[in-house]
C-alpha cells in the first residue's frame, strides 16, 4: 500500500508542466470525466471541467438566483417572455422565448445559433441518445425556430421553474452527423470524447487543447469569449484520485489548487489549517450535496424494507458526523437539505438502534445462533452485501469501514468493491451494474425536484440506453404523483405541503440509505483570489473568468 501511495505521488510529481508565473494555473482533482459531453453521463468532475468551456442558458448563481449566462434576458411570465397556452390536447402549456447572446460564438468562429439548439432537442428527444435526463426534451411539444438567435419552447405544463432550461445546445456544425450516422452509438463515438481539442466544442472562457484520458486536461484561453478575458493562459486539471496523495502534490506545488467540489476531505483540510493555518486561505461551505448510499431494489434482500431498515438503523450517523468530520456535515434524513426553503424539519426519521435492526433482520427471516454471527435465511444463505465507491477518496473509505463494522455487529457481511471515479459512474452506477449499495453523493440546485432520481419512469435499462438517473429501480405511484404535482404547483405555501409529503414517503421507504450533507472544504494559495463557492450544483469555475492572481 505505502508503495503504491508513493507511486501515485511521484506519478503525479513527474507529469507537471514547468510552471509559468501566474499564466498557467494547475488546478488538482480526485476525479476524471466519464464523457467530456454535456448531456450524457451525471458526474461532477464533468460539470466542473465543462463549465470552463461552456455556459448554460440558465444557472443558478452563487446567491441561489436563477439567471441567464448564454440568453440575453431571463424570461418569465412577468415580463412577457413566458406565455400561458392550451395544447393540443387541452391542457395547459407554455411558450418560453429566449435570445441567444448575439456575441456567442464557437472557438472555431462559428456563432452559436438555433441551429444548435435545434440539434441539443434532436439528441435528447431521441429514444437511443442514453441523455442523463431527458425529461425536459419530453416536455417539449414543439421547437420554434424565428431566426438565428430567438427560439420559443413550448412546453406541455407549466411548472414553478419553467424558465430554467440548463445548457440546452450543442455544436451542430461538428456534432450532427456523428449523431446521426447512428444514435444509439453517439455516446461512444461523439466529438467530445473523439476530437475534444476541437475548438468549435467550445465557447467559454476556455477551450480544451490537450486531454491524458484518467490523467489530465489542458485548457487554453478562448480567442470567441464574448465575456470579461480569463486571467490565466492555460488552466490544467491533473487528476490524483488519492487524496493524501493529492495533499502532496498541492505541498509539493504540483498542483497551484485543489478544486474544492472534488479535493481534499473535510478532516484533511480542517487538520490542515490546524497546521498550517498562516499559509493558506481556508473556507468551508455548506451546502446541497447528498452523500447517501443507492440500495438496488432489483436485488430481492434489499426489496425488503426491514431490511433497508435495519441497515440505517444499525448506523450511528451522529456519532460519524461528529468524529470524522467535526460536527460540520450535519446528519441527512433525506434528500432536501435543512438549506434549502422547502426542508421540512418534522420528518420521520431512522434513529441509530441496532437493537431495532436485529428485530427487523429476525422478522425478516434472517437469523444467527449468536450475537454478532453472521446471518442467514432458512435455506442456509449468508446476509451478504457488496458495497462500492470511488476508489482514492480517503474519507469514503474511512465511512466504509464504519459502516462495515456496524453492519458486522448486527450480523451483515458487507465486501468493499471500489472503482477508480469514471468506471464507477460511467458504468457500475449509470447502468445499474452495482448488486447491493453504492455510496456517492448527489448535488442539486435549491428547490429541485428529484424527478430525475426517483420517478419510476427514470430507471435506466438497456432499452433506452441508460438513460434516467433513478440508479436504485425505486418504483412508487404515490411518489410518482407528488413528483408530478410539484413541479405544477405555482403556490409557495401549497407546494412546500407537497414537499412535505415527498420527504415522508422517502423516509418510509427508504429507496436509498441517507448518510449526510457534506460541507465542501476550499483551501486556496494566498495568490488566488475571485473563487466563489456556491453550494450547490453549479460549480466555481462557471465564473472562472472573475479568478485571478494578486500577491
Amino acid at each position: 500500500m505505502i508503495r503504491a501511495f508513493l507511486a501515485a505521488v511521484l506519478l503525479a510529481s513527474a507529469a507537471v508542466l514547468p510552471a509559468a508565473a501566474k499564466d498557467r494555473l494547475v488546478i488538482g482533482m480526485t476525479q476524471f470525466p466519464s464523457t467530456l459531453h454535456p448531456q450524457i453521463d451525471s458526474m461532477l468532475a464533468k460539470s466542473y471541467a465543462l463549465a470552463m468551456g461552456l455556459r448554460p442558458f440558465t444557472v443558478h448563481d452563487p446567491d441561489w438566483q436563477l439567471v441567464c449566462m448564454l440568453c440575453t434576458e431571463l424570461p418569465t411570465i412577468e415580463n412577457g417572455g413566458a406565455v400561458r397556452e392550451t395544447t393540443s390536447e387541452g391542457k395547459e402549456g407554455i411558450a418560453v422565448t429566449y435570445t441567444i447572446r448575439p456575441d456567442a460564438r464557437w472557438g472555431d468562429g462559428a456563432p452559436v445559433t438555433t441551429k444548435d439548439v435545434a440539434f441539443a432537442v434532436e439528441v435528447g428527444k431521441h429514444p437511443q441518445s442514453g441523455v442523463a435526463s431527458a425529461e425536459l426534451y419530453r416536455r417539449i411539444l414543439e421547437l420554434e425556430i424565428h431566426d438565428d438567435r430567438r427560439f420559443t419552447l413550448h412546453l406541455d405544463r407549466v411548472t414553478f421553474d419553467y424558465n430554467d432550461i440548463g445548457g440546452l445546445v450543442l455544436p451542430a456544425h461538428i456534432d450532427r452527423a456523428n449523431f446521426q450516422a447512428d444514435p444509439a452509438e453517439y455516446r461512444n463515438r461523439t466529438a467530445y470524447d473523439a476530437d475534444s481539442a476541437n475548438p468549435g466544442l467550445w465557447f467559454g472562457p476556455y477551450r480544451v487543447v490537450r486531454v491524458e484520458p484518467g490523467a489530465a486536461i489542458e485548457f487554453k484561453r478562448n480567442p470567441t469569449w464574448w465575456g470579461k478575458p480569463a486571467a490565466f493562459e492555460t488552466v490544467i486539471i491533473r487528476i490524483v484520485e488519492n487524496t493524501a496523495a493529492l495533499e502532496v502534490n498541492l505541498r509539493s506545488g504540483a498542483v497551484d489548487y485543489i478544486a474544492g467540489e472534488l479535493g481534499l476531505s473535510l478532516d484533511q483540510a480542517a487538520a490542515m489549517e490546524q497546521r498550517e493555518g498562516d499559509a493558506w486561505d481556508f473556507a468551508y461551505k455548506a451546502g446541497l450535496i447528498y452523500e447517501h448510499i443507492d440500495l438496488n431494489l432489483d436485488n430481492p434482500v434489499l426489496a425488503d424494507i426491514r431490511v433497508r431498515r435495519a441497515l440505517l438503523h444499525a448506523i450511528d450517523r451522529e456519532t460519524l458526523s461528529e468524529r470524522l468530520f467535526f460536527g460540520r456535515q450535519p446528519v441527512a434524513h433525506g434528500p432536501v437539505s435543512p438549506l434549502d426553503w422547502v426542508y421540512d424539519a418534522d420528518l420521520p426519521r431512522t434513529p441509530f438502534d441496532p437493537d431495532a435492526a436485529r428485530t427487523l433482520l429476525d422478522e425478516a427471516g434472517w437469523t444467527n445462533e449468536a450475537p454478532g454471527a453472521l446471518r442467514r435465511n432458512a435455506a442456509g444463505e449468508p446476509l451478504r452485501l457488496e458495497l462500492g465507491t470511488t476508489a482514492g477518496s480517503r474519507v469514503r473509505e474511512l465511512v466504509q469501514q464504519v459502516l462495515q463494522a456496524a453492519w458486522k455487529d448486527v450480523g451483515i457481511d458487507v465486501r468493499i468493491r471500489n472503482q477508480p471515479a469514471r468506471v464507477f459512474f460511467g458504468e457500475t452506477v449509470s447502468k445499474r451494474q452495482f448488486s447491493g449499495l453504492a455510496m456517492y453523493a448527489w448535488l442539486s440546485a435549491p428547490e429541485s425536484v428529484p424527478r430525475s432520481t426517483l420517478h419510476s419512469t427514470m430507471i435506466p435499462t438497456a432499452e433506452n440506453n441508460w438513460s434516467g438517473q433513478n440508479y436504485t429501480g425505486y418504483r412508487n405511484p404515490d411518489v410518482d404523483a407528488l413528483l408530478d404535482s410539484i413541479e405544477v404547483e405555482l403556490d409557495r405555501g401549497k407546494r412546500r405541503a407537497l414537499w412535505a409529503d415527498l420527504q415522508a414517503a422517502y423516509a418510509r421507504d427508504l429507496p436509498v440509505l441517507p448518510l449526510y450533507f457534506r460541507a465542501t472544504p476550499y483551501v486556496f494559495p494566498k495568490w488566488l483570489k475571485g473563487v466563489t463557492p456556491t453550494g450547490h450544483q453549479y460549480s466555481t469555475t462557471l465564473w472562472i473568468e472573475e479568478w485571478r492572481a494578486e500577491e
